[in-house]
């Protein structure tokens, strides 16, 4: 039997019950699933990092990636660092340099 209390839910209540079980509530990330996602990000960036540089590394001559000399960046030495000698850091002397052409 039905309690006393509680009124019967019309059919329009049923129907809009009904309705509000199949819609699932929204879905929001958590601390977890961020992490989990940045790390499969940086994830991927590093083996495809490293899977180009292999891939670009086996390219005939032409295609390959260049040596920068060393005294081009001396920063990028990995001996440490290199000083120049103060003659080679100077511009060349202003009469070394070749007259401007006139017309």
């Amino acid at each position: 039997m039905s309690q006393p209390n509680q009124p019967q839910p019309s059919k329009k209540s049923k129907k809009a019950a009904a309705q509000e079980l199949l819609i699932s509530p929204p879905w929001f990330p958590d601390a977890r699933w961020h992490a989990r996602t940045l790390g499969l990000i940086y994830a991927a960036l590093i083996v495809a990092y490293f899977g180009i540089s292999a891939g670009l590394s086996r390219l005939p001559k032409p295609y390959q990636l260049r040596r920068i000399p060393m005294e081009m960046t001396p920063w990028l030495n990995p001996g440490g660092k290199v000083h120049l000698p103060e003659e080679k850091l100077k511009a060349p002397p202003a009469d070394a340099l070749p007259p401007a052409p006139t017309k």
